[in-house]
């Protein structure tokens, strides 16, 4: 690319970086406007993604030229970074908080996916009567479904599931969906507690779990390196192992369809670990809390970057209106069922529902929102602990439509 008449040029690698710190500007410009105390926060960054991929790299001749592997590595770097670090943060009082509120978790997970499955197969029969392709209509509108829940297992494993000549349908249907997924989630961990006019002091500390060991012990251990980063990449390094193993579901073996809790659940549940035993014998692996929101905010943006650049290449050529209204219904209507039976049925705390919705909805932004709304890292324990059930019911969910339907 080159400015100024030539005298400046950007070339290779320094393109993808000139891309991620450009919308990472005015991703924040954006995501600090706030109109009646709600606002976008970081994912700003992602609508700006979108935008500076659409316009950007789109077309038959784009404007630059970035790899879709060098976005993957951006996104899944980001995810690594994230969920790692919500892993570490939640940690401490993870397993306190799930002996609690076990069995409302796994129901509301159900539940959660369960509406978000019914939405998919309800905009199923709405819409085949007006599409030439049922195959593909139902290939197309479980991406949205995945995308929806802004979902990647459930997206690879409707990629894997689908004949070959429809995997493109999926793809499309994701990326589409994908946009509302973000923001309609964000938005709604926002909304919420202002619509009840919650009182966010008592709800904090309803969901404060208060974790008086560790902290006279942890100085009697030994520290790799002050900041951390060997226990983080230690953290990383099994995570991604764990998360690469697949169990088979159908099929001859391994070439038939499986399952694996893939790059994100195999970190968080590794982290949760770390965090919670904070040391392996007399060496320490707990890591300063101050590191670990840095991380987490830093592997955020570049998620949001990455995937965002990707899906916004290819959101304009595909994009029709009517998919994007299934996506917002596939959106709404886990998030609000879930929501409201968590709040009646199961009746958890303000801050306890929304962090298991968010889980629920695997919305890793909406997570980061949620906790910069609640002011507290307690919301993380529900959202990891929601996760696990979502992560793999989406995963199945999306499988069983497409073979039924």
């Amino acid at each position: 690319m080159e400015l100024f008449g030539g005298v400046v040029s950007i070339t290779g690698v320094s393109i993808l970086m000139f891309s991620v710190f450009v919308v990472t500007v005015f991703g924040y410009l954006l995501g600090r406007i706030t109109i009646k105390g709600v606002s976008l926060g970081t994912a700003g960054v992602f609508i700006i993604a979108l935008l500076f991929g659409a316009v950007f790299l789109s077309g038959e001749a784009p404007m630059l030229t970035i790899s879709s592997d060098s976005l993957k590595i951006v996104e899944n770097l980001g995810l690594v970074l994230f969920v790692a670090s919500v892993g570490f943060i939640a940690g401490p009082n993870f397993f306190k908080n799930l002996k609690k509120n076990f069995k409302s978790y796994i129901v509301l997970g159900l539940i959660i996916i369960l509406a978000g499955a019914l939405a998919c197969a309800g905009c199923f029969f709405a819409g085949k009567g007006m599409e030439s392709d049922p195959d593909e209509f139902i290939a197309m509108l479980v991406g949205i479904l995945s995308g929806s829940l802004t979902s990647t297992p459930a997206f690879s494993a409707a990629k894997a599931t689908v004949a070959p000549e429809y995997e493109d349908a999926v793809t499309v249907g994701h990326g589409i969906a994908y946009l509302f997924g973000v923001i309609g989630v964000v938005l709604f961990v926002q909304l919420i507690p202002k619509i009840l006019k919650a009182d966010m002091q008592k709800e904090r500390e309803l969901i404060s779990v208060v974790d008086t060991g560790e902290v006279k012990e942890q100085k009697k251990r030994f520290d790799i390196d002050a900041f951390g980063f060997c226990a983080f990449g230690a953290a990383a390094v099994i995570g991604i192992f764990v998360g690469a193993i697949k169990v088979p579901l159908s099929g001859d073996g391994l070439s038939g369809t499986t399952f694996s809790l893939t790059t994100t659940g195999g970190v968080l549940l590794t982290a949760l670990l770390f965090g919670h035993f904070g040391h392996i014998g007399p060496v320490s692996i707990k890591i300063d809390k101050r590191i670990l929101e840095v991380f987490r905010e830093f592997g955020l943006m570049l998620f949001l970057i990455g995937a965002g650049i990707a899906g916004g290449a290819k959101f304009v050529e595909y994009f029709k209106p009517v998919y994007f209204l299934y996506g917002i219904i596939m959106t709404l209507a886990p998030m609000l069922i879930g929501f409201i039976f968590a709040k009646f049925v199961l009746k958890l705390s303000l801050l306890n529902n929304l962090g298991s919705i968010t889980g629920g909805m695997t919305s890793t932004p909406a997570l980061g929102t949620l906790i910069n709304v609640a002011g507290t890292d307690d919301v993380a324990s529900a959202y990891a602990a929601t996760y696990p059930i979502a992560l793999i019911s989406v995963v199945l969910a999306s499988q069983f439509l497409i073979i039924l339907l």
